[in-house]
């Protein structure tokens, strides 16, 4: 049996597992603190000593553009040079690949008990896929098949300008512009996002905001406790629903939409009873077009590790 090592490192942890190179099974896998080591090389490291194993293949996925070599990440302190990196962990395959790149691979190898269909048709075979998910930050990526080989299409679609619907929106974005200038989609849908909704809102609302976090917010808005958080959470949905549907716009997701991240497989009931589907198709004209579309939430723990190891078996030359 035979290993690569796969990593998903994001703004606060990385994760590391053994992916088994013939089958794709994925095992061993352990949680690291971001901020216990300096490197993403000796956080890696640790990992290889901790299972007490060596490898010759990995693939790491990072919440940060891949531009080329060098890697610096968006919401952590790591930089590094990919081929630097291999050279010192004497590797012969070394893939650095955007983290919602990852999510995108996984999505072919997703089992039915992996995902939650949140509404819309079936996907239709070979046809674009689009990915999101609110965590940290906001993830986007597409998938597309061509001649039976999966090609993931990264980017950087989080960071595109929030655009309100109706009034409330429309104060929202007001209250985050005197905040950020620029107000991007991440500002709302992200965990910092639900949080910049929540002291929006409060605002608006003429309540100085409690000194929450964000999973103090979730947790009110479950139990209804806090008025101002079950708004913000609701509204947080409704966004995560218009979002989707933009990029199902954008490149005709038939093959379905898929959404990852931190957030919303916690809260898939949540997510079922809030207005997100209605969102989703609320697009004029396109109304039927997106009613067609299915949307998943994506429950798999290891999303990001599973897509690592399918990339980089794909790039190893293994039938996906």
């Amino acid at each position: 049996m035979s290993f690569a090592l796969v990593g998903d490192i994001g703004g606060t942890n990385a994760r590391f597992s053994l992916c088994d190179i013939e089958s794709g099974e994925i095992s061993a896998t352990r949680v690291y603190s971001g901020l216990d080591y300096d490197t993403l090389e000796a956080c890696a490291r640790q990992y290889l000593k901790d299972v007490d194993t060596s490898v010759e293949h990995a693939c790491i996925a990072i919440a940060c553009p891949i531009m080329g070599d060098w890697v610096q990440m968006t919401n952590h302190t790591w930089a590094f040079s990919t081929a630097e990196m291999k050279k010192n962990m004497g590797l012969t395959t070394l893939e650095i690949i955007n983290d919602f790149t990852a999510v995108s691979m996984a999505i072919p190898a997703l089992k039915e008990e992996d995902k939650v269909k949140l509404g819309g048709g079936e996907p239709q075979k070979d046809r674009p896929i689009a990915i999101y998910g609110a965590g940290t930050g906001l993830g986007v990526a597409h998938l597309i098949n061509y001649n039976g080989v999966w090609i993931p299409l990264p980017g950087e679609g989080g960071h595109v300008d929030f655009a309100p619907h109706n009034d409330e929106e429309d104060q929202l974005l007001l209250q985050l512009r005197k905040v950020f200038g620029h107000v991007s989609c991440e500002r709302i849908l992200s965990g910092p996002g639900l949080l910049n909704i929540y002291n929006a809102m409060a605002r608006c609302a003429n309540r100085e905001p409690q000194n929450y976090e964000p999973k103090d917010i979730t947790e009110h808005a479950i139990n209804k406790t806090d008025d101002d958080c079950v708004k913000a959470f609701t509204l947080f949905c409704t966004l995560m629903g218009r979002f989707g549907g933009n990029l199902a716009l954008n490149i005709g997701a038939f093959g379905g939409v898929y959404i990852a991240g931190g957030i919303a497989p916690r809260f898939v009931d949540y997510f079922k009873d809030s207005k997100f589907r209605a969102a989703f198709e609320d697009k004029g004209r396109f109304n039927k077009y997106l009613s067609e579309i299915p949307v998943y939430i994506v429950t798999h723990n290891s999303v990001g590790l599973l897509g690592s190891g399918v990339y980089l078996r794909q790039k190893l030359g293994k039938k996906i």
